[in-house]
């Protein structure tokens, strides 16, 4: 696989990706995608990532030193996001540039992220968003694209820190107030059918009609995962909703 000149002076080595193809509208994206690899080795996942029978790749792995490696031209398309959904959207790797995030993940212990890695992710995530002028609001988990299959990049992962040194979307999650009457897998109420359609109106792949099935369930949880980390459930407390409400407001202010 032939080498290419990094996207920004952040990289510290190029490692090409077979695993690449033209993005369908142009070369431009206006998503960043946040991963973490969860695998147990770092060195594996970059191994991986590069394999031409995996058939996964990412634009940049950052690892737990802070070391930064890119891996797929940020104009081409990059195979990091899989079946995934974001507002109407069903290729998000045709908009999307991705980072992956040196971490074990869920399934191996979840430890925190490093000190020295966060600051190299967000030194590059702003220097992405700024090049690409990517919106704040379509700075994104994994875990909001893919609900029912990804956890990734995590609750551990500091959105509030990213948001205060100028990358992506967030709010000051509502407090946490116990619900005297929690709704029961299958119930229907208009709270639900009112915070499908405002996870719809933020971009979430999420059904409406006001069913507390299992997809909602899997999309509350994704959303609580990246904007109101204190308790992940899926349930549609008022914590949630208000968080929720929030964050439209604060992107509505950004129009």
């Amino acid at each position: 696989m032939p080498g290419f000149s990094p996207d920004t002076g952040l990289v510290s080595r190029v490692v090409p990706s077979p695993n690449q193809s033209d993005r369908r509208d142009g070369p431009r994206a206006d998503i960043l995608l946040l991963h973490y690899t969860g695998m147990q080795s770092s060195q594996a996942a970059l191994e991986r990532l590069c394999d031409p029978v995996a058939k996964v790749s990412s634009h940049y792995m950052v690892f737990e030193d802070g070391d930064i490696v890119q891996m797929v031209p940020e104009t081409r398309r990059a195979h990091h996001a899989g079946v995934s959904f974001w507002a109407g959207d069903t290729d998000i790797n045709s908009r999307s540039i991705g980072i992956e995030i040196a971490n074990p993940g869920h399934d191996y212990g979840y430890p925190d992220y490093p000190e020295q890695q966060i600051d190299a992710v967000i030194a590059l995530c702003r220097d992405i968003v700024v090049r690409n002028n990517i919106p704040s609001d379509l700075v994104l988990a994994h875990s909001d694209v893919a609900p029912t299959r990804k956890q990734d990049p995590g609750e551990k992962f500091p959105w509030a820190r990213f948001y205060r040194s100028g990358v992506g979307l967030w709010v000051k999650p509502a407090p946490i107030t116990d619900d005297p009457k929690p709704l029961k897998d299958g119930e229907r109420s208009d709270a639900v059918a009112a915070l499908q359609k405002d996870l719809a109106e933020y971009g979430y792949g999420v059904p409406n009609g006001g069913l507390y099935d299992e997809l909602t369930k899997a999309v509350i949880a994704a959303f609580q995962r990246h904007f109101r980390t204190e308790r992940i459930d899926g349930l549609p407390d008022t914590s949630t909703r208000e968080t929720l409400r929030a964050l439209l407001a604060a992107r509505r202010r950004l129009v």
